[in-house]
């Protein structure tokens, strides 16, 4: 087992381990064999983490907000001195290029608590003047915060629940994904040698089960889900009957729309980062590809051309920039939807199955696929396939684009490509979607806020937005004169 941490739970600033969990394996995407086993939180655990965490929680809220800070950057300093070490954890883990993990993985979650820490002094509140009296607010935790990682992004997912909770003065337990449990209890590690008081970040393993358990413990304030709609909904739920508060990143099926008079490489560069980066496994993509009819041909020619140079191989030489899919189940989706395309009459230009890499015969490789003539009608354009799959639809007026972008029940991201800055605006404008990209795709820098419209999801994460949905107000009037009454 080429990556078993010391045991399968962090509570209390220390590894734990189940006695009576279900064990269950990590497996590495490239070969399929099991680096890493680890067991289901059973009640001990759970009540521990809870508890923990309470005890934690108060420690760290009583804390002054800048040393609170001060904790989160020094945070961010460990996992960018350990980034290689974390950077191969992950890919083991997901399947993803090291090439990719480098830079995309903890590092990105180092900018996030870096970011959250130079926050930290500015969380006040305001004065109001009512003329001779006056009211104040102040910025107060919620407490427990529960988060539920998805296994794209694992220990970036981590850090974006982790840092504006804790920033807040709250604790937070954390179930990592099953498909991928290993790089949060790194992370936790990270947060305990920076100088986090014990209890107040917690990492607990387990499939839905224990999800459910702990958004319906009565000492859990706060859920934070990022994963598929209906999980969402199941949480959503879940967390309603308990009158929760609820963050949901959520899935999509985010469009891409190419005009005529974009630049045609930087389109391509968009629309292949938009659907083949992480081998297409990013809830973001914009998988369904509009290009303008007086570009088509010329976009798909290239688009394939360029796609024919992508490396497939191994994840954790640099050289590669297409991993595995994460798992069986994920290859298996993928190549369905890869025939359905093709049964619904969609052109294949490119890949459209598995693919062979002689040094991983068992890897879950797939080939970056793209389709064309494909319409809105259809399951590849409709449905969140997750996989490295490139749907390009044909327009030609922008009203009518607009109206096809918007046909469906999600509303994650969208992006517009155009030399005109005006129709750029007016079209963004336009697009039911919460994170959307002027001539790029798929930046996400920490300071920008990140979320959805419609089914792909609820509140914000990232940016000062986050603030809102991990603390909440409280109003105090101060009285300067007399009380009168009626009686």
């Amino acid at each position: 087992m080429r990556a078993q941490p010391k045991a399968s739970h962090y509570v209390g600033g220390s590894y734990l381990e189940s006695q009576t969990g279900t064990p269950f394996d990590s497996f590495y995407p490239a070969t399929g064999e099991v680096i890493a086993r680890v067991h289901t939180a059973d009640d001990a655990v759970i009540e521990s983490a809870i508890s923990a965490a309470r005890t934690g929680q108060e420690v760290w809220a009583a804390m002054p907000p800048a040393e609170r800070g001060r904790i989160l950057r020094k945070a961010a300093d460990i996992l960018r001195e350990k980034n290689r070490e974390l950077s191969v954890l992950e890919t083991l883990d997901t399947g993803k290029p090291l090439q990719e993990t480098l830079i995309a993985d903890a590092a990105s979650g180092a900018d996030c608590l870096e970011y959250y820490g130079g926050l930290a002094a500015t969380l006040t509140g305001e004065h109001i003047d009512l003329g001779g009296s006056f009211a104040y607010t102040k910025r107060e935790p919620l407490g427990i915060c529960f988060g539920i990682g998805a296994w794209n992004y694992p220990i970036q997912i981590a850090c974006w629940k982790a840092a504006p909770a804790l920033v807040c003065g709250n604790a937070m337990i954390f179930k990592p994904s099953e498909v991928t449990p290993l790089s949060a209890l790194k992370f936790a590690e990270a947060l305990t040698e920076a100088g986090l008081p014990d209890g107040v970040y917690n990492v607990i393993q387990g499939f839905g089960d224990v999800g459910a358990r702990m958004v319906a413990h009565p000492d859990i304030a706060k859920v934070s889900l990022t994963g598929s709609v209906p999980t969402g909904a199941k949480v959503a739920s879940l967390a309603g009957e308990h009158l929760k508060k609820t963050t949901l990143e959520l899935g999509g099926k985010s469009p891409l729309i190419i005009f005529d008079d974009a630049d045609v490489e930087n389109a391509i560069s968009a629309a292949i980062n938009a659907n083949f980066y992480s081998t297409g496994q990013i809830c973001s993509n914009g998988t369904r590809v509009f290009v303008h009819k007086a570009i088509k041909e010329q976009f798909l020619s290239r688009l394939a051309e360029r796609t024919s140079s992508a490396v497939l191989g191994d994840p954790l030489d640099e050289a590669t920039n297409i991993g595995p899919l994460v798992s069986r189940q994920q290859f298996d989706k993928v190549l369905s939807y890869m025939q359905i395309g093709q049964d619904e009459g969609a052109r294949l230009v490119c890949g459209g199955g598995s693919a062979q890499v002689d040094s991983f015969p068992e890897g879950y490789f797939v080939q970056p696929t793209v389709f064309a003539d494909v319409r809105d009608n259809m399951r590849i354009a409709r449905e969140e396939i997750f996989g490295p799959v490139l749907s390009v639809l044909d327009f030609g007026d922008e009203d009518e684009v607009v109206a096809r972008a918007n046909d469906t029940e999600f509303g994650l991201a969208a992006g517009v490509f155009t030399k005109d800055i005006q129709r750029a605006h007016r079209v963004i404008g336009k697009l039911e979607a919460g994170t959307c990209w002027i001539n790029t795709y798929n930046l996400t820098p920490i300071e920008m806020p990140f979320g959805g419209y419609k089914k792909s999801g609820i509140g914000r994460e990232n940016g000062h937005a986050a603030i809102e949905y991990y603390s909440q107000i409280k109003s105090i009037y101060v009285e300067m004169d007399g009380v009168e009454a009626a009686f």
